[in-house]
């Protein structure tokens, strides 16, 4: 943890950058702050992030706290503090605006073509997050396999994910994965 006005600087650029790319929240933003933070300025390793995504789901409030974290690694508290509001600030400016163009286009087909075609985006992005999550986790061939078995419970059953996750971090404690 170095904490610099340059890294601070770095920080903000990096995540307010971001932030208007990261549809539907910071989970789409997964791989590329993935690839930022593990493989462009090295701030963290494959483990440490994908501790860090565990924990900004398991813990109470949005998931943005994975932005957080990264800030906090890099340089401490006042990195954390910076990298969340570069990540919420101007997507929140820009959800302003655009939710007052919409109330003032209610007539225009636009705004369901629009939310329309966002719907497979963030599908893609989700699953791309996933991806890359599973592959910075899973350093063996059981851990894959606990990874699809988890999946695919998901996908086929109701069981809530927390669940699954417990499991997987108490299979994790154990040593077993």
């Amino acid at each position: 943890m170095n904490g610099g006005p340059g890294d601070i600087w770095t920080l903000a650029w990096t995540f307010g950058l971001l932030s208007l790319f990261a549809i539907g929240g910071a989970a789409s933003a997964i791989p590329e702050m993935h690839r930022i933070a593990v493989d462009l300025h090295h701030w963290m390793t494959d483990a440490q992030f994908a501790d860090a995504f565990a924990i900004s789901q398991l813990s109470p409030g949005p998931n943005i706290l994975i932005v957080t974290l990264i800030g906090y690694q890099v340089a401490g508290v006042a990195g954390g503090l910076v990298a969340t509001l570069a990540m919420c600030g101007p997507t929140a400016v820009m959800a302003y605006n655009v939710s007052r163009m919409l109330h003032r286009s209610s007539q225009s087909k636009w705004p369901a073509i629009i939310q329309a075609a966002l719907v497979p985006l963030s599908i893609g992005l989700m699953t791309a997050s996933a991806l890359v999550l599973a592959q910075a986790a899973d350093r063996t061939w059981l851990a894959v396999g606990v990874t699809a078995i988890a999946a695919i419970l998901t996908l086929a059953t109701r069981i809530n994910p927390l669940w699954l996750l417990l499991a997987g971090g108490c299979l994790g404690f154990a040593g077993v994965v």
